[in-house]
């Protein structure tokens, strides 16, 4: 009996061996299928496929639209208070009476401040890539405001023309009146309004985390599904990404509040001090699957993006354009060997029509010259809103492909 008892253990360890292999193998054939099914959607781009890639998004639009119509109408109660309220407001702004320099007053301030809010949004919502509207639009606002502060020995820009354009006041002001902390507090707003929008704009993966949790069905998710395989292998992590990654969801998981304030404004800050912050996108996985509380992330992001961050951007960008650094930057240009002078002249051109443009006055009939490093900028910010747009178009038409793998997985198992 001790005899059969031992072949009936190794039958089933040998059938538990086989069963695991079998697992390991169809598991290692689902990922092989997975990777080329990544690397067939990666394909679908405009410049490679442009016919299949507009139909697939427009696919995706549809079928988007479509979803947002249908949960639109089971929330349809707020729907009709959202625009019951709208009407009240639209009434009130076109109704006569003494209330409307209070109208237009909040609707300059509303506007200003929802342009600042979704330039952050776009900028670290993703869909794709991320616009880096800091360098593009609150970074040369910064800097614009702090060479004027400068120029003009002031910051009572009179309103209008600013912030459209920045024109001196007529007052004359003392040289040197000019203080850091004025500029900031010039500032203070679309900065602190651009930093909103980015904290709104981590919310989608810190959603999208939470609800795989507590539904516990897998997300088709890229980031998340990487997230969850760098959990399984956090012992074997070696390269510096991953390290990286790992200490993110270390100081989230353990400090809580203070660690998710320190990922968004001080820790990470100095690893991407402009663009869109890459890692920062795992601290709102991390906290979502491990069902941090909203106010605490959102909170801390927003302290965190909106005053912390937004401080330390604005005081470089403000300390790299005052005056003297200014100066000297465009001397130490001219001490470049053979092409310095060159170069220098066209800074010192661009420098001397700021000067002049912010002195003049709208009525004064001095023409405005367009000096060729305004001419690229403007070139630049075209190209990469294109390129935004286009991406846009990408990751969208990327998506259907994806819809339609899923249906194939889903049908090929009911078979």
């Amino acid at each position: 009996m001790a005899e059969n008892g031992t072949d009936c253990d190794q039958r089933r360890i040998g059938m538990t061996k086989e069963q695991h292999n079998g697992n390991f193998t169809e598991s290692s054939l689902l990922s092989e299928r997975k990777r080329r099914d990544r690397e067939e959607r990666l394909n679908i781009v405009l410049w490679r496929q442009p016919l299949v890639t507009l139909q697939y998004f427009f696919l995706e639009t549809l079928i988007n639209l479509k979803e947002w119509t249908i949960k639109l109408w089971h929330r349809r109660s707020i729907l009709v208070s959202f625009l019951l309220m709208l009407a009240v407001l639209t009434a009130t702004y076109y109704i006569e009476g003494t209330h409307q320099q209070y109208v237009r007053y909040m609707e300059k301030k509303f506007f200003w401040c929802a342009y600042w809010v979704g330039l952050g949004i776009l900028s670290s919502v993703g869909l794709g890539t991320g616009l880096h509207t800091f360098l593009l639009y609150l970074g040369p606002h910064i800097a614009s405001v702090t060479l004027a502060a400068y120029e003009c020995n002031s910051v009572n820009f009179p309103e209008p023309p600013y912030p459209d354009q920045i024109i001196c006041p007529d007052e004359e002001a003392t040289e040197g009146s000019i203080s850091l902390w004025a500029i900031i507090s010039k500032v203070r707003l679309e900065a602190c309004m651009w930093g909103a929008g980015t904290a709104i704009g981590e919310l989608p993966p810190y959603f999208m985390a939470r609800a795989a949790r507590l539904s516990g069905a897998e997300p088709d998710d890229e980031e998340y599904q990487e997230f969850e395989e760098m959990l399984e292998h956090a012992e074997t992590a070696q390269d510096f990404a991953s390290r990286a990654k790992l200490a993110v969801q270390n100081l989230v998981q353990k400090v809580g509040f203070f660690g998710i304030l320190a990922c968004a404004s001080v820790v990470l800050q100095f690893m991407t001090l402009f663009p869109p912050n890459p890692l920062f996108d795992l601290a709102g996985i991390t906290c979502g699957h491990f069902l941090v509380p909203f106010w605490t992330f959102f909170g801390a992001t927003l302290i965190g993006k909106a005053v912390i961050k937004m401080h330390i951007q604005k005081l470089f960008v403000i300390i790299t354009f005052s005056k003297h650094i200014v100066e000297q930057m465009v001397s130490l240009i001219g001490a470049i060997p053979s092409v310095g002078p060159s170069l220098q002249k066209p800074f010192q051109e661009y420098l001397e029509a700021q000067r002049i443009k912010l002195h003049h006055k709208p009525d004064s009939g001095v023409p405005q010259g367009e000096n060729w490093l305004s001419w690229m900028f403007e070139k630049l910010v075209i190209v990469m809103v294109c390129y935004f747009i286009l991406s846009i178009i990408n990751s969208m038409a990327q998506s259907y492909a994806k819809r339609l793998q899923q249906k194939m997985y889903s049908e090929e198992k009911t078979k």
